[in-house]
């Protein structure tokens, strides 16, 4: 799974649950199984679309607002950010 061992994935669950707490996991699982059903059902959409010569939609900004509706990614972003902006000035110090 993207080349990852299963001690990395561990890894990676255990700053999950440590950054979220257990209560919002399910919540965040929950949000990432409906936007990958969506994700599935769109495309399942656009294929019929192209198939039947329909017109072509914007398949990638469809796919952006329903990312976003997932609960929890906001604050990963955030958090992303945050840490690039520490990189960014721990170089700047170097």
């Amino acid at each position: 799974m993207f080349g990852l061992g299963w001690q990395e994935i561990v890894v990676v669950l255990l700053l999950f649950l440590f950054l979220f707490g257990a209560k919002k996991l399910p919540q965040i699982g929950e949000g990432l199984g409906k936007t990958v059903r969506e994700i599935r059902k769109i495309r399942e959409e656009r294929k019929e679309e192209k198939a039947k010569g329909g017109e072509k939609g914007d398949l990638v900004s469809d796919l952006k607002k329903e990312v976003e509706q997932v609960p929890g990614l906001k604050e990963i972003k955030d958090i992303k950010d945050t840490a690039d902006k520490i990189k960014n000035l721990t170089k700047i110090l170097k």
